[in-house]
């Protein structure tokens, strides 16, 4: 995609209800001009209310400079200020934006600091950092052989920000990532390999063999083997597929069975669990010596496998025979044979492992395991032909094929003797059946902070984003150019890596110098670290045709209400803003047809442009920016659209 527009994704809502959504985890303080300064500070750490946060920017360069477009990881080792000992669980905030020397020689240095933080923490798209280290990204699995890499929070004019375009050799099945979110694995069937996604830089690492028609994707617990089913033909090639996740190499191949193969784990990665549905057996596995230990008999149609550690059980939900068979995860022996209905599909046991959740795509119902006691305690009526589930801290959400509802069911209120709480939303117009064949991965996608989650709508091609506590889709992302088939979020923001040391890896911005604003919520702590980026000498800055980056705070306005337009200019592979460009114009028509309008556009901050729009017809009006010394066809390439209501927008 040859244009990036922006818009916030809380637009519509307070900056305090953002805490919610996903976007920002950390509350801010109450009132930023309560923030002590600071009681010391010395170079790249400052002690401050008896905390100590100790900055470091570290490359990965071998010879260990920062230089533009290369990469880095951000450090903050934040400890007890008497103790020293480290503080975890405080889940800081931090931005990266080119240091205002003017603000901070007007204002003082730390309240210029507050000043802009504060502004991050609205989310004022006019004004956003130029690295966010509290984001995340949206990735979309595509029914051609490609992935796309979204932004949430960037979206216009029903135009999704598609920040990049992963190239596959053939089309995607499914994928898992791990807990670091740095590699996703995604299977091909049609190629029998494994592609090896770097969600750092968004590229292809290496495809990896993977047997024949490799589809369900398992990480086991430790995360140092992916495991691969094999739905191959021949009985021999039927199985699955071990690979070393750090090597990429393949270990080995076990026939385990024929038919579709679903995966579980013992929590302590010592046994692997594999159905095999058309041999009616569930295969055990040990890990230490990829052998084969036992075929257990688990009923004519094991469709799915999930593992409690709760219960420290396997979970076979059985479709033909309409039982879920609990064996043991140490002896293996069956403890006990839940007898249900025939129908049985996919099933998902909630993160403490408590309650599992078993679908009935025939009855439309779901049924509720309570691990405490292997017992059926609740049947409740979902999504129609129900298909798929996936759980958040709080809710199981159900998504059936025949239906656009999703199911939620609060988790809260489950349990023997207990009724019930479950509601829905529509995600989107359409069932996702209408939209033919679809990939193993889940359409449902929980967000970093487990209170909301991405739903993919196939038939649309819209990607639509649910918050807990709301009555419908706070927002929607359309996948222009190829068809959505499901999603998977990505996580950028800050982690704790090490009791106390959170840590972020970024691509470092264009040549200068940087402020790293920091925030911690308790006690209350604001600080710009400072951060020097060389120049790379192997590349001209400025090679490449400009772009625009609109920055609308909205997409739909009243008649006649002032509007101004805000847009970065920026060049090259590393998005060089241009900054003093004296001819830069916006012109504006409204569609179909119209006589188009013409206003100059003056630089407000280093490479930020603006102008002011008379919008005195209803309507879409588009808007193209040129600058004629910035080469022709400009403002061909990239354009905004507005649209002009003759009532008052809600």
């Amino acid at each position: 995609m040859n244009r990036i527009i922006r818009i916030s994704a809380g637009v519509a809502v307070l900056a305090g209800a953002l805490l919610s959504f996903g976007i920002w985890r950390t509350a801010p303080p109450a009132m930023l001009s309560d923030v002590a300064l600071p009681d010391t500070w010395s170079g790249q750490t400052l002690a401050r209310d008896g905390v100590t946060v100790t900055f470091q920017l570290q490359p990965l360069a071998s010879d260990g400079l920062l230089r533009e477009g290369e990469f880095a990881d951000v450090q903050f080792r934040v400890s007890d200020g008497a103790s020293g000992q480290p503080l975890s669980g405080v889940a800081p905030g931090a931005w990266i934006d080119p240091q205002t020397i003017a603000a901070d020689q007007a204002q003082g240095r730390e309240r210029s600091c507050k000043s802009r933080v504060g502004v991050f923490l609205k989310s004022n798209i006019g004004a956003r950092p130029l690295l966010d280290l509290n984001s995340y990204f949206l990735l979309v699995m595509n029914r051609d052989a490609s992935i796309a890499v979204v932004d949430p929070s960037v979206s216009v004019g029903g135009i999704t920000s598609t920040l990049a375009r992963i190239e596959l050799k053939q089309p995607p099945m499914d994928w898992v990532t791990p807990k670091d979110n740095k590699r996703v694995f995604v299977s091909m069937p049609t190629a029998g390999e494994v592609a090896v996604i770097d969600s750092e830089q968004f590229k292809v690492l290496a495809t990896v063999a993977a047997g024949v028609q490799p589809v369900r994707l398992a990480l086991q617990p430790d995360e140092r083997l992916l495991w691969v089913g094999n739905n191959a033909g021949k009985a021999e090639q039927s199985g699955v597929t071990v690979i070393d996740s750090h090597s990429l190499k393949p270990l080995k191949h076990l026939a385990t069975g024929r038919g579709h193969h679903e995966i579980a784990f013992s929590k302590d990665s010592r046994f692997a669990f594999v159905s095999n549905r058309d041999d009616g057996t569930l295969s055990v596995i040990d890990i230490a010596s990829l052998s084969l230990l036992q075929q257990l008999k688990t009923g004519a149609s094991p469709l799915s496998v999930a593992y409690s550690a709760l219960s420290g059980a396997v979970y076979v939900a059985d479709g033909k025979d309409g039982t879920v068979t609990v064996i043991d995860g140490n002896s293996h022996a069956v403890r006990r044979v839940i007898r249900l209905q025939q129908g049985l599909g996919p099933m998902g046991f909630s993160a403490d492992g408590r309650f599992g959740v078993v679908l009935n795509t025939v009855e439309n119902r779901a049924t509720v395991i309570d691990a405490a006691t292997d017992a059926a305690i609740h049947d409740l009526e979902v999504s129609a032909e129900p298909y798929q589930v996936v759980f958040s801290k709080a809710y199981a959400y159900v998504r059936g094929l025949a239906s656009a509802k999703v199911t939620m069911i609060n988790l809260a209120s489950l349990g023997e003797g207990r009724q019930p709480i479950s509601q829905g939303f529509e995600a989107g117009p359409q069932p996702p059946r209408l939209a033919g064949d679809l990939p193993l991965a889940s359409s449902l996608a929980v967000s970093r902070d487990d209170n909301a989650v991405f739903v993919v709508n196939p038939v649309d091609n819209t990607t639509y984003f649910y918050a807990e506590g709301m009555n419908a889709p706070m927002s929607g992302y359309p996948n222009r150019g190829q068809i959505a088939r499901a999603a998977m979020v990505i996580d950028r923001s800050l982690r704790e890596v090490a009791p106390g040391l959170y840590s972020a890896r970024v691509r470092l911005p264009a040549a200068g110098r940087f402020d790293v604003a920091f925030l911690l919520n308790q006690p209350n702590i604001i600080h710009c670290f400072t951060a020097q980026i060389e120049p790379n000498g192997q590349a001209e800055q400025h090679v490449g045709q400009p772009r625009v980056e609109f920055l609308l705070d909205k997409t739909r306005v009243a008649l006649n209400d002032p509007y101004v337009v805000r847009f970065r200019i920026v060049q090259g592979k590393h998005k060089v803003q241009r900054s003093g460009v004296k001819d830069v114009q916006l012109r504006y028509f409204l569609a179909p047809t119209s006589r188009p309008r013409e206003v100059p556009a003056l630089e407000v901050a280093d490479g930020v442009y603006e102008a002011p729009l008379t919008l005195d017809r209803s309507g879409a009006w588009y808007l193209h920016v040129r600058a004629a010394s910035l080469g022709a066809g400009f403002d061909d390439q990239t354009f905004a659209s507005v649209r002009v209501s003759p009532g008052q927008i809600p």
